[in-house]
This record gives C-alpha cells, structure tokens and sequence, in this order.
C-alpha cells in the first residue's frame, strides 16, 4: 500500500500571473486581480474517437482551443489598458500563463485575441472588470515525427 504521508504541497494565490511577450503593458499579475483570479477552460477534446464497425479510430489534434477569463479590478486604471487594446487591436498574439502551483509547468497560447470586456454591474457594490481571452494551445506534438 502506498504511504499516507506524501506531501500535499502548497498553492500560491499570488502566483498566478498572464504574461505578453507582444504587449508586456498588458501583463497581469496579482495586484490588478479580483478574488476569482484568472479561470483557464480548454474547449473540445485533444483526441477524436471515432466509431468504426467494430471499435474506434483515434485521431489526436494537433492543438486545443483555450478560454481565459481573468477578473481585473476596475477600480484601478489597469483595466482601462484593456478596455484601449480592445477598441485599437483585440489581437494580442501568444500569452504565457504561470499557474498558481510551482509543480505545474507553465501553458504557452498562441494566436490570442481579447474576446469580451465586461465592466459587470456598475452599483458600486462589484469591484469586477472580466476580460476574455481565447487562443489555442499545442498537444500531441508527436504527431509532426510522423511526416
């Protein structure tokens, strides 16, 4: 039996950070985010498995669309930058993110665009500016030994 007593390991909520080698003036890290921080969802599945007569084909894709939601502070002028990239350009190139576990090894987007800018409620009660972004992100890289 294996032991109980492996470590668990730690998080680090100031880690988490968005970095834009094209637009570094539109970096994140922790002192512009909200308590909701920075919310990564791939899209769609990295392998097709696709019926045949008698059991399935597999067909790996070569990348996988990802959507970043990330909650800025509109109280600050950070989320305006955003607010401008997206009225001038929304196409902002590749993003690095950095998760919040030093374990886990950073996801390098590419092609990204800001896809929304929600201020949210404008009550004075919500401090909430999400931004969006979508990309997509390469798997399956052996895929290309092959041709």
């Amino acid at each position: 039996m294996a032991s109980p007593l492996v470590s668990q390991g730690t998080l680090n909520r100031l880690r988490g950070s968005i970095v834009f080698p094209l637009f570094p003036e539109l970096n994140i890290t922790a002192p512009y985010l909200g308590p909701e921080g920075i919310n990564v969802t791939p899209e769609g599945d990295i392998v097709d498995t696709l019926p045949t007569m008698t059991g399935t084909v597999t067909s790996p894709a070569p990348y996988q669309m990802y959507t970043v939601e990330v909650e800025l502070l509109k109280t600050q002028s950070f989320s305006d930058l955003y607010k401008q990239q997206l009225e001038t350009l929304a196409t902002v190139g590749d993003f690095i993110i950095r998760p919040d576990a030093a374990t886990l090894s950073n996801y390098q987007i590419r092609n990204a665009s800001i896809y929304m800018a929600s201020p949210g409620r404008l009550n004075g009660k919500n401090v909430a500016f999400v931004i969006g972004l979508r990309g997509y992100y390469l798997v399956n890289a052996s895929l290309y030994d092959s041709i």
